[in-house]
């Protein structure tokens, strides 16, 4: 089994120093900008780049339109040619950036396509960025929150995209900690993963019966703690 890269998504700076050496790059997006606090897109932008160094780092557009999108996406590259830029699969009204990607490609942007939850959307993008290292970010989490069989989804696409290009796949949205042992298993070449999951790894090889009575040992504590009485 190949493996499978872990990046940090949506970290502060904080947690960028923390887990600088447990993770392989970096994917952020306007909702986690806006978490984080970020008034300044690009200046923010800046700021982290000296955090995450040389290591992978998305950063996504957020205009609705190809040129506004296309304008933004070459303002992020100036910042660092190294920066991965993120671009919606589509637009708010459901059309595609397909005629977008294809022009970023020719001006040697570095894509990670977002907001992927289909393999028709794949097939769609796939002929304009087949012969690039472009990241397709399947939103699995998201996926699971619809009840669609997600790891069965993403295997699928990977295959496809594995079959017929030479870009990467990455299992976005993660829900649980265990996200990482079903996008090994369905051959994503990347996860992204907030920071509490990316700690959770470390338990991984606990055992099951001594993790039962920690949380019996934790209910009773809370209980003690609250001075509860029946």
């Amino acid at each position: 089994m190949k493996k499978t890269l872990i990046f940090q998504d949506g970290p502060t700076l904080e947690e960028i120093k923390k887990f600088f050496d447990k993770v392989d790059g970096y994917t952020f997006n306007p909702s986690l900008f806006k978490k984080l606090g970020a008034k300044d897109y690009l200046g923010f932008t800046k700021q982290i780049l000296n955090y995450t160094k040389e290591k992978s780092l998305s950063i996504e557009v957020f205009a609705d339109n190809q040129d506004d999108c296309y304008e933004q996406a070459m303002k992020i590259k100036s910042v660092d040619p190294n920066i991965v830029v993120k671009i919606p699969i589509s637009y708010t009204n459901g059309k595609s950036t397909v005629s977008l990607i294809s022009k970023l490609v020719r001006d040697d942007v570095k894509l990670n396509i977002t907001a992927i939850f289909t393999i028709d959307q794949v097939k769609q993008v796939l002929p304009e960025i087949k012969s690039t290292k472009t990241i397709l970010s399947i939103f699995s989490g998201r996926l699971f929150d619809i009840g669609v069989d997600a790891f069965k989804a993403f295997s699928e696409i990977s295959n496809h995209v594995h079959s017929n290009s030479d870009c990467k796949t990455l299992w976005a949205s993660c829900r649980m900690a265990y996200d990482f042992k079903l996008a090994e298993k369905a051959g994503a070449d990347i996860i992204t993963m907030p920071t509490d999951l990316i700690a959770k790894l470390g338990k991984f090889g606990y055992d099951p019966t001594k993790y039962s009575i920690d949380t019996v040992k934790a209910f009773f504590d809370d209980a003690k703690k609250s001075d509860f009485k029946i």
